[in-house]
């Protein structure tokens, strides 16, 4: 890997600790730091379709159902696309207060981090997840 590439990954795990680390504050505005302006998100259910959607739906999480929790990520994976994309995939699951391990009948979700570098910064573009199935 080229030290431009080391560069790179070492800027978009700075970018994905930061938002692990805004989510485990229960802060949606710096949970969202990191993304565009025209960022999307999937989840289960729902289409969030730029960052300040993102940000008022973590807002209202982090008020009621997603109170004190925080994540479990496990990066899988990270390739880049041309010269100002990549893709990360990871492993994630919520821990919630007083939780230390994932319970396991609490379902974990692999997701796809979509980033963009622009004007010299690495931005989350998109963002999806799904849940892991047993087979």
């Amino acid at each position: 890997m080229s030290d431009s590439r080391v560069e790179d990954e070492a800027a978009i795990q700075a970018v994905l600790v930061a938002s692990y680390r805004a989510w485990a504050a229960g802060d949606a505005d710096g949970m969202v730091a990191d993304y565009t302006e025209d960022a999307t998100a999937i989840m289960t259910g729902s289409l969030r379709g730029s960052r300040e959607v993102i940000r008022q739906n973590m807002a209202l999480g982090f008020e009621g159902p997603l109170k004190g929790s925080w994540t479990h990520n496990k990066q899988l994976g990270i390739r880049f696309v041309g010269r100002d994309g990549a893709i990360v995939i990871s492993e994630s699951a919520i821990l919630f207060p007083g939780e230390t391990e994932v319970p396991d009948d609490r379902r974990k979700v692999n997701a796809t981090w979509v980033f963009e570098r622009r004007d010299g910064r690495w931005l989350i573009a998109a963002y999806h997840n799904s849940p892991v199935v047993a087979h």
